[in-house]
């Protein structure tokens, strides 16, 4: 099939490079400054494993191209604009609607929120199969190229069984592992997008909640974990506390969909996630700050993982910004050591002398009198204790996701602090 991606953000270029990949000739269509980007200076692609590869790949064998706004014959249009986008979108709807007068098809992959698909579907004449369907966003940053590929779920939101024909037929290459396909209205297609992020949100506030409590009653949060876990009615998915959660779609879906409540006069857990989420992503400074009764003159503070989550590069509400900021605030040396977020956290603390950007996690807690973990990026997991006792200035690891055994790193003399631990 011919496709036309509308988009420049991450959500855009995984749906081209999987769609291209899949034998589709598909036409990513963005703004003319990006047009003039090289591939390796756009951050979506540069900071998602595998992504430029494939984009590049799919480009050498001519199935996928860059185009400005022109005219081209195409089977279907893929809307990935970003949550503030709608306006662009609407006007991408009108020109389609004369260019293309029946049998017209667009996707919508736009976290525009609930009732979004229906305004866009409104200047369209359903009559003639001028359609809007809507696919939810379900991309995890990390791991995007996977999740379009290989999802494990996928909804079409739509009543129009000429739409749903022609959208089964286009993502059929991806439907080999599925579990669900949800049919369902595009307004609750759209709903339960926001409701499922809602909830993972939830669950990762009540878990650090429940940890920042063992704290002061002298309980393991991993034993709790455990033990809810073992019960099938809740799981162990997100139940893991730690330091805060970061992500630009995230954080954004959560609030959008808390606003969707005031405004119908109903008050929101969700409200409270969000501002206890920012408050949680001072811990591990407070744990520091604690520790050192009020004074960090002249310390030295090593910091491992600056990206939001491991697998990405990006610092998006990132736990490590605020945990940074609040270090340069009391004056500290900070030394910050990432795998892949490294460049990208140059950009955010330009001319900043007091942090030192280590391609190699020991020379971050050289001379350090505190190791803060904040994303566990695998290679964190099992270091060298010897060489992490011998290096660093005072043995004090704050982990701030829980990666480390805390009676191993005891018995190695090792002052260790955990998140409910």
């Amino acid at each position: 099939m011919k496709v036309k991606v509308y988009g420049a953000d991450l959500t855009a270029w995984v749906a081209a490079a999987s769609l291209a990949k899949a034998g589709n000739d598909v036409l990513i269509e963005g703004p003319e400054t990006q047009l003039k980007k090289p591939l390796q200076d756009i951050s979506a692609l540069r900071d998602e494993p595998g992504l430029l590869d494939q984009i590049q790949l799919q480009m050498e064998v001519g199935r996928l191209k860059r185009t400005g706004a022109e005219e081209c014959e195409t089977d279907i249009h893929w809307l990935a604009l970003e949550h503030n986008e709608f306006q662009g979108a609407q006007q991408i709807i009108r020109g389609l609607e004369q260019a293309v007068p029946q049998n017209l098809l667009i996707i919508n992959q736009c976290n525009f929120g609930v009732g979004a698909t229906e305004q866009l579907q409104s200047i369209l004449n359903e009559d003639a199969n001028q359609v809007v369907v809507y696919i939810p966003n379900n991309l995890q940053e990390g791991k995007a190229l996977q999740g379009f590929s290989q999802p494990k779920r996928i909804t079409i939101g739509s009543d129009n069984n000429w739409a749903i024909t022609m959208t089964r037929s286009l993502i059929r290459p991806f439907l080999q592992n599925i579990e669900h396909l949800l049919l369902m209205s595009s307004r609750e297609a759209e709903f339960t997008k926001l409701a499922i992020t809602g909830m993972l949100a939830i669950r990762i506030g009540y878990i650090n909640e429940l940890a920042n409590l063992a704290d002061q009653m002298d309980v393991d949060i991993d034993t709790i974990r455990e033990g809810m876990g073992a019960d099938p009615r809740i799981g162990s998915h997100y139940l893991a506390p730690g330091c805060g959660f970061g992500g630009q779609n995230f954080n954004q879906n959560i609030a959008r969909f808390s606003d969707i409540f005031e405004k119908r006069g109903q008050n929101s857990l969700l409200k409270t996630v969000i501002s206890e989420n920012e408050t949680q992503k001072e811990l591990l400074f407070k744990k520091l700050w604690q520790h050192y009764q009020c004074d960090l003159t002249n310390k030295t503070i090593a910091v491992w993982g600056a990206s939001f989550k491991p697998g990405t590069a990006s610092i998006d509400n990132a736990p490590s910004l605020k945990i940074i900021d609040a270090l340069l605030a009391q004056g500290v040396t900070v030394k910050v050591h990432d795998p892949e977020a490294l460049s990208n956290l140059q950009k955010y603390y330009t001319d900043e002398p007091s942090i030192h950007f280590c391609n190699n996690p020991y020379d971050a807690i050289t001379a350090a009198d505190a190791l803060l973990v904040v994303t566990e990026w695998p290679e964190y997991w099992s270091p060298d204790y010897e060489k992490l006792l011998q290096e660093m200035r005072m043995p004090l690891i704050i982990d701030g996701r829980n990666i480390f055994d805390r009676e191993a790193l005891e018995m190695y003399g090792f002052t260790y602090i955990g998140v409910g631990r």
